[in-house]
């Protein structure tokens, strides 16, 4: 069902998506969007104390945010409240933060991109390659896997 798990990454900070292919929709880490928006060493907390300020989105946290299978730090695949991009513009909505804008910005360039690689697959593989660039693995590492994924594909 999901596929794509990714990271992304926002003034530095690491933001965990997942393709669910099936919907065709992106999914995005709660909270790492949290993180991103409030800087908070504790997201997890910040949601708990957003949640009882916001009984509407409270009413609504189930449906807003399921749990959906998404790569965790330690590189195993785990059920993680995320969001999809109408979840997420509700959370920010509730989240007094200055960096609203460039979130929502750079979201809109999320989806754009992914629009891009459906009719251009060979792009999925350069952002693929980017994106590791960026995590700050060699090329060797990336090459290799690379190769690794077309053979799963093939």
């Amino acid at each position: 069902m999901y596929d794509n798990f990714a990271i992304q990454l926002f003034e530095g900070k690491k933001v965990r998506i997942v393709w669910d292919a099936e919907q065709e929709k992106y999914y995005f880490s709660v909270t790492d969007i949290v993180q991103v928006l409030t800087d908070s060493v504790n997201p997890r907390d910040y949601i708990k104390k957003m949640l009882r300020r916001d009984p509407e989105l409270k009413s609504k946290w189930g449906t807003i945010c399921p749990p959906v299978e998404m790569l965790a730090p330690d590189g195993k695949k785990r059920k993680t409240q995320a969001a999809d991009l109408e979840g997420i513009f509700c959370i920010i909505q509730s989240i007094p933060s200055k960096k609203a804008e460039p979130v929502k910005k750079w979201l809109a360039e999320v989806g754009a991109q992914r629009i891009d690689q459906m009719i251009d697959p060979e792009l999925t593989f350069q952002m693929d390659v980017e994106d590791y660039r960026r995590q700050g693995y060699s090329d060797r590492w990336i090459n290799e896997r690379m190769r690794s994924i077309e053979m799963l594909r093939s």
